[in-house]
């Protein structure tokens, strides 16, 4: 008996439920795939279904296997995939994070022309500035932006994000314009909640040294599109990611202060649970946030899309 092809009606047993199911699948008696499993458990010497008139059951040794069989199996289809006459052909269904704000703008806009160069793929998209467990929740894939913690998780740096602190007109009329970190104590920051996994810190950069620097004001939140809005309200300082802030910048609703101390660029990053076994399906989709990213070109265009959307005119727009 073929291995590959045991391996194949295991996996379809365990995940039909019943030896039925798989036959069903396949077009042949259950029978047949009775035998198939009967072979493969003596070759391994191992019980790996606990069978009854109704349904299978795993065993713990069989819930192993399972595992090793469906990762073997997928690498032999993307080997297969990849090397056929109609290339790269990658399927399956694909659950991606990425956080709000951003996830908005240049995350979910990429999705429908990734979906139609590959029809085969499915794509969920959470949008949430929580920090998401993406192996116990499922995901396949999260974007993540700034410094990451520790952990065994992969990342792949995207492209990178500018972050700069910027403050209304209106405001810097009515407080003055900060000319040193210090001065920052003095002013009514606009920063995230504690409750956020996000650090409370703004980070800038003075005598070659990069510094976190604990601000303090009158309004939390723990929503970057709200600091977005009070900031543009002229309540207060805000410390955003160019992004976000670009079009204000230019159109002259927000001005920046404290340039001379602005931090390096941070990342952009694709963070995975492993990378010698990710689908095909995965692999695609970090490419192509990749190639758009590192791309000068396709952040003009989002600064012009998103222009359009909210003309100079409109001094309240609120991006």
């Amino acid at each position: 008996m073929d291995r590959f092809k045991q391996m194949e009606t295991f996996v379809a047993v365990a995940s039909r439920g019943s030896l039925s199911g798989a036959a069903a699948l396949e077009g042949v008696a259950p029978a047949i795939i009775g035998r198939r499993i009967d072979g493969l458990e003596e070759r391994l010497g191992v019980k790996l279904l606990v069978r009854t008139t109704r349904k299978v059951t795993l065993t713990y040794e069989g819930s192993a296997f399972l595992e090793d069989c469906q990762r073997i199996l997928n690498e032999v289809h993307n080997a297969e995939a990849t090397v056929s006459a109609g290339g790269v052909k990658a399927s399956g269904h694909l659950r991606i994070t990425a956080p709000a704000g951003f996830g908005r703008r240049h995350v979910a806009p990429l999705v429908p022309a990734f979906l139609c160069a590959h029809p085969e793929v499915t794509l969920t998209l959470d949008l949430s500035d929580r920090l998401i467990d993406l192996v116990n929740e499922g995901f396949d894939c999260a974007v993540r932006l700034g410094e990451l913690p520790d952990s065994s998780l992969v990342s792949l740096r995207l492209g990178e994000n500018r972050r700069v602190c910027v403050a209304a007109p209106a405001y810097l009329a009515r407080h003055g314009t900060p000319a040193t970190l210090e001065d920052l104590a003095h002013h009514n920051c606009l920063a995230f909640g504690a409750s956020t996994n996000q650090q409370r810190g703004w980070t800038f950069q003075q005598d070659g040294k990069v510094l976190n620097i604990r601000v303090a004001g009158s309004m939390e939140c723990t929503d970057g599109a709200v600091l977005h809005e009070w900031c543009l309200e002229g309540y207060g300082l805000a410390w955003r990611s160019w992004w976000e802030v670009g079009e204000d910048i230019r159109d002259k609703r927000l001005v920046t202060v404290l340039d001379e101390f602005a931090a390096p660029p941070i990342g952009i990053h694709a963070v995975f649970p492993q990378r010698k076994h990710l689908p095909l399906r995965v692999r695609l989709f970090i490419d192509y946030l990749k190639h758009s990213y590192s791309n000068p070109i396709y952040w003009e265009a989002a600064e012009h899309a998103e222009s359009d959307r909210h003309p100079a005119s409109d001094a309240a727009a609120i991006p």
